[in-house]
């Protein structure tokens, strides 16, 4: 056993169950402090709508293979995995907490921030909903305002705004069961969102004011960052399924025909459009070949991707930071990638925007596959997991080492480990009475 007081060269695994794909990740850390990509296994998701597991045995089956094939790639037996969460069940709340210290002269310590965050796990909710992460935007202490890190200071009173987000119990818990009949231990349950902020914004984004939009194939997620702090967090209900259900209705094709068409030729704005050429689809059975102008095509995609930036904006707005938003829009997930979309949304929201790529903390060598949008989820997971392995023992059995164990720790950040605990405390604890 190896102790280190850092994770270069700790392999960390991550798993994304998402609507259209489930892919597992696997990395490490080198000598520069970079994210090195050791195997990607990636397979069609059919047990998932909207981001929320609703077949058991399609989900499992399909984490297995991702799973296999990641491990193929690694050459190493995972143990332990991280995983995302995400769905339309996901709610975000703000909260004020205030803590009266009984000895003033001494100075604050983490026990005290330790208490106030604590102290908003017992908020009362919603039956069925728990809440996954707390989030300290800024303290108080006396009339001292907007302190990030209040420890060391003295004072009486330590208040604090919160960023609460709340999930259904229900919705982690299945997909708790698929990972663990797969043979995987949980590690951690990490906000989808977060993850793919975490693997696409710059520090610079985040500190202006940033709105991450991750487009997904079931939901759209939101994560709006100033000041270096999380905001706000929201998910709209559909993603780029509406899109594809939108031409397969329009143009009368099948839905396989319609996410190829989407791919293919779709375009995000209709007046980018000059050559308006015809594309030809072969007919049902037989029948007679139909002809789809490329340009009707783009107003079928125009119109759905203009309502959700509709979402978007109005999520900005119930933020309360419309017009502090810097940096603009940074676009990422799968639904990202089609033509134009950052046109649409520059024109549609009068913020500036760039499709986020998840290569912020990858080393140089990087495969053109990982830097697509559509992997910011599982480049994000599996970034935190490699923070992460600074706190836990993560068990990793490397085949050619006819399974060697290595045992992970160090030192890291204590707000990031802090709120990652929170997570996996609350996963691992008994079942609330009333269920």
């Amino acid at each position: 056993m190896n102790t280190q007081p850092n994770n270069e060269g700790r392999i960390a695994i991550a798993l994304d169950i998402g609507t259209t794909k489930v892919c597992a990740i696997a990395g490490r850390k080198n000598e520069y402090g970079k994210i090195e990509i050791v195997g990607v296994g990636s397979v069609k998701s059919e047990g998932v709508s909207r981001g929320v597991v609703s077949n058991i045995d399609k989900t499992v089956k399909a984490i297995n293979e991702a799973v296999q094939i990641a491990q193929k790639n690694a050459k190493t037996k995972f143990g332990r995995v991280h995983v995302g969460i995400a769905g339309q069940h996901i709610k975000s709340i703000h909260h004020h907490g205030l803590l009266v210290r009984h000895e003033p002269e001494s100075e604050i310590n983490e026990a005290d921030v330790n208490k106030l965050i604590s102290d908003m796990h017992k908020l009362v909710l919603p039956p069925g909903d728990k809440i996954l992460h707390v989030f300290p935007q800024e303290f108080t202490v006396d009339d001292e305002t907007n302190i990030v890190d209040p420890i060391g200071m003295s004072g009486v009173r330590l208040e604090a705004n919160f960023h609460i987000i709340t999930g259904q119990i229900s919705a982690s818990r299945n997909i708790m069961r698929c990972v663990e009949k797969v043979g995987l231990d949980v590690a951690d349950i990490t906000l989808e969102p977060i993850a793919s902020s975490k693997a696409v914004l710059t520090p610079a984004e985040k500190e202006a004011g940033v709105a991450l939009v991750d487009i997904g194939g079931g939901t759209t997620d939101i994560t709006i960052f100033k000041d270096s702090i999380i905001r706000h967090t929201s998910v709209i209900p559909f993603g780029g399924n509406v899109v594809t259900n939108d031409i397969k209705e329009g143009c009368t094709v099948m839905k396989d025909q319609a996410e190829k068409l989407k791919v293919k030729f779709g375009s995000a704005l209709a007046d980018a459009v000059y050559d308006n050429r015809i594309i030809t689809i072969p007919g049902f059975r037989g029948k007679d070949f139909k002809e789809i102008s490329e340009k009707n095509l783009a107003k079928i995609v125009q119109a759905r991707l203009e309502e959700i930036f509709d979402y978007v904006l109005w999520e900005i707005k119930r933020s309360g930071y419309e017009g502090k938003l810097i940096a603009g829009i940074v676009l990422t997930g799968g639904g990202s990638l089609l033509k134009n979309i950052e046109l649409l949304s520059e024109y549609h929201t009068g913020l500036s925007t760039r499709i986020g790529q998840p290569i912020e903390h990858l080393a140089h060598g990087y495969s053109s596959m990982i830097a697509s949008p559509i992997y910011s989820t599982a480049v994000g997971l599996l970034s935190i997991a490699i923070d992460n392995l600074d706190f836990t023992q993560e068990h990793v059995f490397d085949i050619d080492d006819e399974g060697d164990e290595n045992e992970m720790t160090g030192d890291q950040n204590r707000w990031y480990h802090k709120i990652f605990t929170y997570t996996k405390d609350f996963f691992e604890a008994p079942a609330d009475s009333e269920f």
